[in-house]
């Protein structure tokens, strides 16, 4: 094709985030100012070994790929978006890491104050780095997670500083737009949709959309939801807060759900249920998926993990197709993987040595 006649192709309309692509479905109008950084719009990815290990059709939808590295940039553009259509100033959170990274970027972009609780010690580098970059009011909490969510919440509700947690129902409404895009990459929604479950808004959120689209007749039906917590912090399981959590899956290293009852009405409605996986077998995805190409953290990979449970349990019907949402980046805690790697050789400037440590 000439140059020419390239120039007169019509061309392909870019990503304009979840706001303004699902705009219809979100509670915006004219009047709402969108604070965004196109967010949304991750890769659908087929897995030829995930399928053949369970003999599904297996895909992976790649969150990693937001703009601060998580699903939690679907949320917030929404709720910051809100805040300053409300006249917000100062928004507030907690966090494990991810919340925090991208409530202190797309803070940054509405040039607000952004106030962030976090467990002292317990964050990893790559989100804490993150958070700070952005400029981001960062406090250390002497407590866990649920210890900071509970200041949050006091200072929001003291103070002139909006919550920007999951409790914020425009957090909700950003995430369900995950569920649209996989309905609509895939032509209809998948049988099963497995997600990791800390907080608990995202497998809320992505009921929440898919029954929305089954209403509109967007989609015949809605899958069937699993979520899956960490074995050392899984208050739903277990039915009770789980005071000290404990997980190398620091994204929901949680052990009192904001969420919860949410979750539980999602998985109840879909037929579905939320399990536990060990530490074992989320390190064990987080290598497995890592050999596929997708960089994902370890708290992404307890979605992999539950697929690995419940098909060797024999809970997937043949053939079926089965989403696994991968929440987050690896590269926001790459201690594991470093760790997992060995230290490699040390070899002299000689091509030949280099031919022979490879086996050539």
């Amino acid at each position: 094709m000439t140059p020419q006649r390239a120039a007169t192709r019509t061309r392909p309309r870019p990503w304009r985030g979840v706001i303004e692509e699902y705009r219809d479905w979100l509670p915006v109008d004219a009047s709402t100012p969108v604070v965004t950084l196109a967010e949304g719009g991750t890769p659908l990815v087929h897995s030829e070994a995930l399928s053949q290990t369970t003999g599904c059709e297996v895909y992976l939808k790649f969150e990693g790929a937001n703009p601060t590295g998580s699903f939690k940039d679907r949320g917030m553009t929404l709720a910051i978006s809100k805040a300053i259509e409300a006249g917000a100033r100062v928004v507030v959170c907690a966090s494990t890491g991810n919340t925090s990274a991208s409530a202190a970027a797309y803070a940054a972009k509405a040039g607000i104050v952004c106030a962030v609780l976090v467990p002292a010690g317990k964050v990893a580098a790559g989100k804490m780095a993150q958070t700070l970059v952005h400029g981001a009011r960062l406090l250390e909490v002497d407590g866990n997670f649920d210890a900071a969510l509970e200041v949050a919440r006091v200072l929001a509700e003291r103070y002139p500083a909006v919550l920007v947690n999951s409790v914020n129902p425009y957090r909700l409404q950003g995430q369900k737009t995950a569920a649209f895009e996989i309905c609509d990459a895939l032509g209809r929604a998948p049988d099963y949709h497995l997600t990791p479950v800390g907080n608990a808004g995202n497998i809320a959120s992505h009921w929440m959309g898919y029954a929305e689209y089954a209403a509109a007749g967007a989609i015949e039906r809605s899958p069937v939801l699993f979520g899956f917590q960490a074995a050392g912090a899984a208050p739903i399981v277990e039915g009770h807060p789980v005071a000290n959590p404990s997980t190398i899956a620091t994204a929901i290293r949680i052990g009192n759900p904001a969420s919860w009852e949410l979750a539980e009405k999602a998985a109840a409605e879909s037929g579905g249920q939320i399990l536990s996986v060990t530490d074992r077998d989320i390190l064990a995805a987080y290598r497995r998926v890592a050999r596929e190409g997708l960089f994902a953290e370890l708290a992404s990979s307890a979605s992999v993990a539950g697929l690995l449970r419940i098909s060797s349990e024999g809970r997937l019907e043949t053939h079926a197709t089965v989403v696994c949402v991968l929440t987050g980046h690896g590269l926001k805690e790459p201690d594991w993987a470093i760790a997992g790697a060995g230290t490699p050789p040390r070899l002299p400037v000689d091509a030949d040595a280099v031919a022979a440590a490879l086996g050539l």
